[in-house]
């Protein structure tokens, strides 16, 4: 399993040597209605080998598509799936991501891997992130309006509870040296024992606290750039912005640990609470849409968006959601090439856009349908 925010978007535009194959399919949380999720992806794996044979020896098919079968054939795997599922695949790379939203059936074997499903997942305005702290622990969550998952753990994050970040034992002989006096002999005619307990305590907070907001940063917050909800207990709150760097931390909170609600109780109170985010960005890139669109700006047109997207001069490009335009974008000249996805050197226009994009420093973001400003799939912001 890989992580998502992980990887994107550096996997996805990186030149990865041909065929690149993508498998996108819907998958189920809850038996029985999981038992079909292996057949449908078994399926998927044979459109892929299809279209393979058009354009390569069955030699190579096999050895392609050996990490497919291998991951059919894992039931712990299909035992503990989410809402949706992607395979990215080329020589000497697999990657498997879990979604938190169901996808469209889609196999597709083309010249680079066909990204616009993820792209609408990191790149939705409605996606976040849940920060639940205690003294003693920390743990996050990934979600959306519809979905809510904890991340169970990220490669090469270093441990989440106080006794593993700080070393127990250490933080208590300290804690417990300061409380002599300077002879050596307990300083009782300073300090009283609770107020000195109370100050060790207090001190291994703010610790922990500062060391969970360095590691939150470095390994959730960056590499998403996702907004961070606190849930916390109400007087962990001010001591932990207090120490806190974390500039995609909002000012909206829980005020209850995570334990305390189950998952979808905890994932309604954040999306209360992320949904005027939400609103505000879309209404915001429409808006913006229209006001560059008016003065020369801005365009619909997918041949025109295409040779600004390959001159560098998109600054945000909005993509509709659901849509697929079978074809490609010539790099050299700008033009859309239309055809049938079955045809191995075919993928989508939308999503050649969107990493054409991507690939010259813009903005991408995944619209959904009834908020598009356009009726082409796609309209583009430029910088120039």
């Amino acid at each position: 399993m890989n992580l998502l925010t992980q990887d994107y978007p550096a996997i996805f535009l990186d030149k990865h040597e041909p065929p690149c194959l993508s498998l996108y399919q819907p998958t189920h949380r809850q038996h029985p209605e999981n038992t079909q999720d292996p057949i449908r992806f078994r399926n998927l794996v044979k459109e892929m080998e299809e279209s393979l044979r058009k354009k390569y020896p069955s030699r190579d098919i096999a050895t392609l598509l050996r990490p497919f079968e291998n991951l059919a054939e894992d039931r712990t795997f299909w035992n503990y799936t989410a809402d949706g599922l992607a395979v990215l695949s080329a020589p000497g790379l697999f990657r498997v991501y879990k979604l938190q939203r169901s996808v469209a059936e889609l196999a597709v074997v083309a010249d680079s891997f066909h990204t616009k499903p993820l792209m609408r997942i990191v790149q939705s305005a409605d996606h976040y992130q849940i920060l639940g702290l205690s003294r003693h622990a920390f743990k996050v969550f990934e979600g959306n309006r519809d979905t809510l998952d904890e991340i169970q753990s990220i490669e090469g994050a270093p441990p989440q509870t106080i006794d593993e970040l700080l070393g127990r034992e250490e933080s208590d002989r300290e804690g417990a040296h300061r409380a002599y006096s300077a002879s050596g002999r307990p300083g009782a005619a300073a300090r009283h024992g609770t107020d000195v307990k109370q100050d060790i305590r207090d001190r291994d907070t703010q610790k922990f606290f500062r060391a969970v907001d360095e590691v939150v940063l470095k390994h959730y917050s960056q590499p998403s750039g996702l907004r961070l909800i606190l849930a916390a207990l109400p007087e962990h709150h001010q001591p932990f912005r207090a120490i806190s760097n974390n500039a995609f931390l909002v000012k909206e909170t829980i005020d209850v640990h995570p334990d305390a609600l189950s998952l979808d109780a905890l994932r309604e109170r954040a999306w209360q609470l992320m949904q005027p985010y939400y609103l505000k960005r879309l209404a915001g890139l429409v808006e913006s849409f229209g006001a560059a669109a008016a003065k020369g700006q801005g365009a619909d047109d997918l041949g025109e968006i295409a040779t600004a997207a390959i001159a560098g001069r998109i600054a945000t490009l909005l993509i509709e959601a659901d849509r697929i335009i079978p074809g490609y974008i010539d790099a050299a000249s700008g033009k859309i090439i239309t055809d049938n996805l079955s045809n191995p050197d075919i993928d989508d226009v939308l999503d050649d856009l969107g990493e054409c994009v991507l690939k010259t420093g813009g903005e991408v973001v995944i619209v959904p349908t009834e908020r598009m400003p356009t009726e082409t799939g796609a309209a583009a912001i430029y910088r120039f």
